[in-house]
């Protein structure tokens, strides 16, 4: 069964373990905490995920934003993040949601599941009309996901495009 869950810290040894091994970045969704040490991950990057959801201690410019991890069954195959409001470089930028899928568990559904269930609570958390994503040309399955998902093209340029979803 695959569902999303908060970053907490009853999971916090799966939770370091996917957060250590994700890329930098792939696709636009970036990891300031790739290759993280075990100590580090618990005393700085958990608390940093927990705080932002609640809008604690974020650093300039930055909005709260929750981490979700997408589940199957036991067993972490991806994350989602939902930033709760957008400010000026995130109209412009990356958008509500961004999220990554481990490459093991692609192509089998789970993003589009994932992001279904990511839509569902962002449109409670945000208070914009619509939900705003962005996904580079190259990346066709998940343009295909969110297109799938009631998203439109709201504008586009040379290497991305700037998706609305209507809540």
């Amino acid at each position: 069964m695959l569902y999303l869950k908060e970053t907490n810290y009853e999971d916090i040894e799966q939770e370091y373990l996917f957060v250590r091994d994700m890329p930098i970045d792939e696709n636009g969704m970036t990891n300031e905490w790739h290759g993280i040490s075990r100590k580090d991950f618990e005393e700085k990057a958990i608390v940093q995920m927990i705080a932002s959801a609640k809008g604690e201690n974020l650093p300039e410019g930055y909005v709260p934003e929750s981490f979700l991890f997408l589940w199957n069954d036991d067993e972490i195959v991806g994350q989602f993040r939902i930033r709760h409001y957008l400010c000026e470089s995130l109209r412009t930028g990356a958008g509500h949601i961004g999220y990554f899928i481990k490459k093991e568990f692609r192509g089998k559904g789970y993003g589009t599941e994932g992001l279904k269930q990511a839509l569902q609570i962002a449109k409670k958390i945000v208070p914009e009309d619509e939900i705003y994503l962005r996904v580079n040309k190259d990346n066709i399955a998940s343009f295909k996901m969110m297109i799938h998902h009631g998203g439109y093209i709201e504008h586009q340029d040379e290497t991305k495009y700037y998706i609305r979803i209507k809540k």
